[in-house]
């Protein structure tokens, strides 16, 4: 099959309230502001790919109907995050009246987190001015990074990663839509892979449906760049059953073979220290070197040396 020229993220984006997955409470009070057209400035707060950005839209839509594009401005704050862009480019629409029945119009700051603290600022007092005249949708990743001003004047929404359920629901409509067979296995890797992370799921399905119309379980761990979890669990044994440098070897053929950067396969790692057949105490110790050796990495040391050292502490514990 031919891929769509825009992003499946683009082509499934809800357009009705009853389309957004996995965020049933707060989709709920958010229909029941919008149904009085009654919107209080709103905050919305969550990981990446759970649907704050389509709720905003939905809202839009279902407000403003046919004139939502005029009444609606999305911004994006961490491309848009000085001081300059609140007293200018917001302001000025936040000024000027709806058109239409609606009495205000809505700012959709996105990664609003990413603002600086005199923009932050400014935009306080710009939601104190025009409250008559314009409603603020905030998007952050981490709600902590607001300043508290501005979270005590809006109602505050914390999403949540999709379940197991939801993402099967959104699999399997992709599938039906687009005529492509997706495997069980194939399917569970997904959601493995995406971590209830919806935007993840469908940029990997839509690279794995260009190869073929059967996405399989092996697509899709070679698309998303992730070792099978069986493969990293065999590296782990092999070190614990003191054959380091067979252990070794494996790893790096691993990284190559997938093209795999320390830091993920440092993740992968650590999911599956819990998967084997060691005691609890040491199960913790090495999760806390994973976190140890992650940091490592991070400040910069060289990945290759650095996972040959956490390799060495799986041999030592299969020692004791």
């Amino acid at each position: 099959m031919q891929p769509e020229n825009a992003l499946w993220t683009e082509k499934y984006r809800p357009s009705d309230f009853s389309e957004i997955k996995g965020q049933k409470e707060i989709v709920k009070r958010v229909k029941a502001f919008v149904e009085q057209q009654n919107l209080p400035h709103l905050l919305f707060a969550g990981p990446a790919g759970v649907g704050k950005t389509s709720l905003s839209l939905v809202i839009a839509k279902k407000l403003f109907r046919d004139l939502w594009r005029q009444n609606f401005l999305e911004l994006n704050a961490s491309d848009e995050r000085g001081i300059d862009i609140i007293r200018n480019k917001v302001k000025d629409f936040a000024r000027t009246r709806a058109i239409g029945n609606v009495p205000f119009k809505i700012i959709y700051l996105d990664e609003c987190d990413a603002l600086t603290r005199e923009a932050q600022q400014a935009l306080r007092r710009t939601m104190e001015n025009y409250t008559q005249t314009c409603r603020f949708i905030l998007s952050a990743n981490y709600s902590s990074k607001i300043i508290e001003p501005i979270q005590s004047r809006c109602v505050i929404f914390r999403f949540k990663p999709l379940e197991k359920k939801d993402i099967f629901a959104i699999i399997e409509k992709i599938a039906d839509d687009e005529k492509i067979k997706i495997d069980e296995k194939a399917k569970e890797a997904l959601y493995e892979i995406s971590e209830g992370d919806c935007r993840r799921l469908e940029n990997i399905l839509q690279s794995s449906a260009a190869v073929t119309n059967h996405i399989t379980e092996d697509l899709i761990h070679s698309t998303a760049s992730i070792a099978k979890p069986k493969e990293v669990k065999e590296v782990l044994e092999l070190a614990i059953s003191n054959k380091f440098i067979e252990a070794r070897n494996k790893l790096l053929d691993l990284m190559l073979n997938y093209g795999l950067a320390g830091i993920d396969i440092i993740k992968q790692i650590q999911k599956e220290i819990l998967e084997l057949s060691i005691d609890n105490k040491s199960k913790m110790l090495l999760i806390e070197k994973c976190g140890e050796i992650e940091f490592r990495m991070t400040e910069g040391s060289d990945e290759f040396v650095q996972l040959e050292a956490l390799l060495s502490q799986f041999a030592l514990v299969g020692n004791y």
